[in-house]
């Protein structure tokens, strides 16, 4: 495998997705760190030469760029245990990890950084205004993983799967967005179970 360098901002779950799957497949990455807050993916030596989207995280492969973290998770895992043989196993992993982006995490990540970043006393009036529906949503996403794991240990396949890291990076920080995961036990034994296996690395290290 070519050299690998993650373009991250290491509080961003998605960059944790990367880190995460990386630490349990034993690949070594380097990372370079950009300060959201300031600006640094917007900056025109970012935008010509690492992500033209302006965001982060991306995974660079030698000379290659990609970003987006769950192309850039499938990359490092394929061919791995952490991508079901199975063919229905497969595409159910894809579809939660296609689930977490579009109903997940908009909502619960979101919250996150409204919240623990700009702080509810900056938000914009649309911002604002926004808060009820993906209050609303977040936890509808919430109430649906948690009557799916009250039923099976891992979201695809029965095992550990891309699928986990994908809704685990922004799922055990979700109180920072003000989601109570008592509420949730299913979800909290989940937690428990991911962060208990061998390779797993949190968020902070």
């Amino acid at each position: 495998m070519a050299d690998l360098i993650l373009h991250e901002y290491a509080q961003s779950g998605n960059c944790y997705k990367i880190r995460l799957t990386a630490a349990h497949l034993g690949v070594p990455l380097e990372r370079r760190e950009y300060d959201i807050m300031a600006g640094e993916t917007r900056t025109d030596a970012f935008l010509s030469g690492v992500n033209a989207n302006g965001r982060i995280p991306v995974l660079q492969v030698g000379d290659d760029y990609l970003p987006e973290s769950s192309a850039a998770c499938f990359y490092l895992a394929d061919g791995s245990d952490l991508i079901p043989a199975d063919r229905f196993d497969r595409a159910d992993m894809l579809r939660w990890m296609f689930w977490e982006q579009y109903n997940h995490e908009p909502n619960v990540a979101t919250l996150r950084f409204w919240y623990g970043w700009i702080g509810e006393e900056h938000l914009t009036d649309l911002q604002r205004v926004q808060l009820p529906v993906k209050r609303a949503a977040g936890e509808a996403a919430l109430t649906l993983m948690d009557e799916h794991l009250s039923r099976t240990p891992f979201f695809a396949g029965g095992r550990f799967t891309l699928a986990d890291i994908a809704l685990y990076a922004y799922t055990h920080v979700c109180e920072d967005g003000g989601f109570e995961l008592h509420l949730y036990p299913a979800i909290q034994a989940w937690l428990a179970r991911v962060a208990a296996l061998p390779g797993h690395v949190a968020i902070t290290e």
